[in-house]
């Protein structure tokens, strides 16, 4: 089937960024939108491509201007409002446009990251334990060190290097001091794993698969605490850039590789996720996965992440973007147009289910 495609993005606006240095995790979507305009040109697709602007009023003027078959959703939020990235799939959604990736519901769940490790302690899916701080409660702090500082409500790894964590009180509130300034009232706080890490994606509908597993291997001066700091990601000259290396298909046994695709199924369904869907994870001493963070529609872009446990299993980028259409245009999709009644009722449902949970 050839389709009127409408890929839509946020303009890149640096501003919030610039003062951190990070304004280069906003300009690279462009990236990502390029390569995909092009898959869909190659499967014979009719294309547009549309950035929006705030304000809100600019995503409903702009879809009800189309004539289209369907959104491929590469919309990140408003760059000062990350909350707003639900709002591109609720209005395609209310206008009766299916649209790729996953519905407003996940997204919204998934980027409170207090609440989202919340729900799945409440589901029995190991994750660290954490608190929500800033300055003025600070002094109830509870965990056992070292702990990672990171931003309540962002990704990209934005926020996180080197300092984010801590070994003790001065560097803990140093950090909170700074996550909150730099990105909100509040900072999430957790206790650090020191342990193998993991990413996976669930793809799918109703009974998503698990694409092959990644491994992130450090090779870092001793120094340096292993994680994927934004420099891991976006500064290539950087130690944390040199020493981290994407390894897929992980190198792990049958029973690690079975207890990461449960959990990662469990995690998928759990927030509600349709299309496609990065799980971060983490390997305790133990041998027990925890899960780091959930990333509904994560980055696509080819050679990282998703499209990259893609390859692996042997689709081309071309393959992969035609794959993630077929997702969002099958009529058994939850969140496909023809099934707008049953989906208000169960978004009330599950607003009303999902509402804040009291940070622990």
């Amino acid at each position: 089937m050839c389709a009127r495609v409408a890929v839509i993005c946020n303009q890149p606006d640096t501003v919030r960024y610039d003062a951190q240095g990070e304004a280069i995790a906003v300009t690279s979507v462009m990236e990502c939108v390029h390569a995909v305009t092009d898959a869909l040109h190659e499967l014979s697709h009719a294309v547009v491509l549309i950035s929006i602007l705030p304000p809100v009023s600019n995503i409903r003027d702009k879809l009800i201007a189309l004539d289209i078959d369907l959104i491929f959703n590469l919309f990140e939020g408003f760059d000062d409002s990350p909350e707003t990235e639900a709002l591109l799939p609720e209005i395609a959604e209310e206008l009766g446009i299916p649209y790729t990736g996953c519905p407003p519901l996940s997204l919204r769940l998934a980027l409170d990251k207090a609440n989202a490790k919340a729900m799945m302690k409440a589901a029995g899916i190991r994750t660290s334990d954490f608190q929500v701080l800033n300055p003025s409660n600070i002094s109830q702090f509870r965990l056992r060190y070292p702990c990672i500082v990171k931003p309540l409500a962002e990704d990209a790894s934005h926020g996180l290097s080197e300092a984010s964590v801590v070994y003790n009180e001065t560097g803990l509130i140093r950090q909170v001091e700074l996550m909150c300034s730099a990105y909100g009232k509040d900072a999430l706080v957790e206790e650090f794993i020191e342990g193998r890490e993991f990413n996976a994606t669930g793809m799918g509908n109703t009974d998503p698969i698990v694409l092959p597993i990644s491994e992130i291997v450090y090779n870092l001066p001793e120094h340096l605490p292993r994680l994927l700091t934004f420099a891991a990601k976006w500064e290539p000259d950087s130690a944390y850039f040199l020493g981290t290396t994407p390894i897929c298909p992980a190198l792990i046994t049958a029973s690690q590789k079975k207890q990461i695709q449960q959990i990662v199924v469990r995690v998928f369904k759990l927030f509600g996720c349709r299309g496609y869907a990065r799980i971060d994870l983490r390997m305790d001493a133990n041998g027990r996965v925890n899960v780091i963070e959930v990333n509904p529609n994560p980055d696509i872009t080819p050679g990282n992440g998703t499209a990259r446990h893609a390859a692996t299993l042997g689709l081309s980028y071309t393959e992969f973007v035609s794959r993630i259409v077929q997702l969002a245009l099958e009529p058994e999709n939850d969140y496909h147009p023809a099934n707008a009644l049953r989906r208000q009722a169960d978004r009330d449902d599950d607003s009303a289910r999902y509402a804040r949970v009291p940070a622990s």
